[in-house]
């Protein structure tokens, strides 16, 4: 057995006291409040990534395909969804990594009742868009029945629109599209969702796309975008790539004037994941601001071990121990401490972020932060290269710590009795 181990194994923390020391106590205290923070960091920071970016991806598309002329006149600027599909299905490589693709035509209009007003957007959907996550979050009434005829007159609405008109699910709205004329269609409520990301609640109704067409003239094909969710969301900028290049081939093939435009959700969304990117710099900031208060911590208990210990050291080179055999020694006792302290700060600390997640103790503002509640994610291998880089920072420091053992000299112990 290693011989420093085993006398740093016999040695305690408390030295000869019966009573710990209260200096080691608080650098104890000290240590486990660092790891209990940047455990929760990285879980809340983690939480609100995966939440809000769920929201975004559930509710836009994970690719959107548009025409490059979009925004130059609405009625010209069209996608032809049968062009698209067919497109895709006729690709073998990247047909299979399609997990559903839907025709939208999205259109501004105005909702009234008697007493109030409301501008909105008016999502067209057909019936291959994927209801699953709207359907999660409906809180009155159940999703519409959509299809590509006019007929189909049923929406859906968020919370926060239907609290500003006193509508519920079940009751007709009177909604205005502004062309070149006034067209009004008479729809009814089926059911209202609230999925607390202001940018969607506060501004899109869905519906069939039949309604939207109907209102524009346009045939079953036409929507404004198509829009492709992949089963795997981790390359969205190669999918968009191979996307946009079999549709430039088939635009070729076909002889077509039509110029498609290929978009990711983060594209589509940049203010979002720019501010999700600025939550990874806090917990960096965060993360190292514990880092050094930690080190100063172990600085201070490794100095209060040797101090404590003077005489034993003056004993050891007496007997004529190596300076570096001293070091180990002190450096495997002060070891025990950073120990205690990770085991105590990981339960603390995973304790406190499964009680968030599962019990939403610590409330927060839907309209500032898209959600009700602190969101938590723990990630095992997050936790696991957390616990090892304090450990390597830790050892560096005591490294440089224990340096001070170099300085004492056996003849000045006597003094210490």
């Amino acid at each position: 057995m290693n011989h420093e181990l085993y006398i740093a194994r016999r040695m305690t923390l408390n030295g000869e006291r019966r009573k710990g020391s209260p200096s080691l106590t608080v650098a104890l205290v000290g240590i486990v409040l660092a790891v209990v923070v940047m455990i929760l960091s990285i879980a809340i920071v983690m939480g609100f990534k995966g939440e809000i970016s769920g929201k975004i991806m559930h509710l836009d598309a994970h690719l959107r395909v548009s025409n490059a002329a979009l925004g130059i006149d609405e009625n010209y600027a069209t996608v032809n969804g049968r062009e698209v599909r067919e497109a895709i299905a006729e690709n073998g490589d990247f047909a299979p990594k399609a997990e559903s693709i839907s025709l939208i035509a999205d259109k501004s209009a105005i909702l009234k009742t008697d007493e109030d007003f409301m501008g909105i957007i008016m999502r067209g959907v057909d019936e291959g868009y994927d209801w699953r996550y709207l359907k999660s979050k409906m809180v009155e009434g159940s999703e519409p029945v959509v299809s590509d005829t006019a007929s189909a007159n049923q929406i859906a609405i968020s919370r926060t629109v239907a609290d500003r008109l006193q509508l519920h699910a079940g009751d007709k709205v009177l909604t205005y599209f502004i062309d070149d004329k006034i067209k009004v269609r008479n729809l009814t409520i089926s059911g209202i969702f609230e999925t607390d990301l202001e940018a969607f609640d506060n501004a899109y109704i869905v519906g069939g796309i039949g309604i939207v067409q109907g209102v524009n003239g346009w045939h079953g094909d036409k929507g404004t975008q198509v829009a492709v969710n992949m089963k795997d969301t981790r390359d969205l900028e190669a999918d968009a790539y191979d996307l946009y290049a079999l549709l430039a081939e088939n635009t070729v093939k076909r002889e077509s004037k039509n110029l498609f435009v290929v978009t990711t959700t983060q594209q589509n969304n940049l203010p979002f994941f720019a501010w999700l990117q600025m939550l990874d710099m806090n917990v960096v900031i965060i993360l190292t601001l514990m880092m050094i208060v930690a080190a100063f911590t172990l600085i201070s208990a490794m100095l209060m071990i040797v101090l404590e210990r003077i005489r034993i050291i003056g004993n050891f080179k007496a007997m004529g121990a190596s300076n570096g055999s001293i070091r180990r020694i002190f450096i495997y006792l002060t070891g025990k401490l950073i120990l205690k302290a990770l085991i105590i700060g990981n339960i603390i600390g995973i304790g406190l972020a499964l009680l968030q997640k599962y019990c939403h103790i610590v409330r927060l503002d839907p309209t500032a932060y898209y959600m009700p509640y602190v969101p938590i994610h723990l990630s095992i291998p997050a936790l696991v290269m957390l616990n090892v880089g304090i450990i390597i920072v830790s050892y560096l420091t005591l490294l440089g710590a224990s340096h001070i053992i170099s300085t004492i000299k056996p003849t000045a112990t006597m003094r210490f009795e």
